[in-house]
């Protein structure tokens, strides 16, 4: 499901994005970013080389992936 509503995106959007890093993140430079997008999209990024853009994701395949994280059943 995750494989189909996600894309790698380099639109415009991204670079104003206000991104944070994952909390899970820990020191050993192994980072990715979240970012909620003005169009409504979640984008996620690895913060080893953000050049390569981001996955973007609609709003309801990325509130199935956050609840599925917390849940533990992912």
């Amino acid at each position: 499901m995750f494989e189909q509503a996600a894309f790698r995106a380099t639109e415009p959007a991204l670079e104003g994005a206000p991104w944070h890093k994952s909390t899970y993140s820990g020191s050993n430079n192994n980072c990715v970013e979240h970012a909620a997008l003005p169009s409504g999209r979640h984008a996620v990024r690895d913060t080893k080389d953000r050049t390569l853009g981001a996955h973007t994701f609609a709003p309801a395949p990325w509130q199935t992936f956050v609840t599925a994280v917390r849940d533990g059943s992912l």
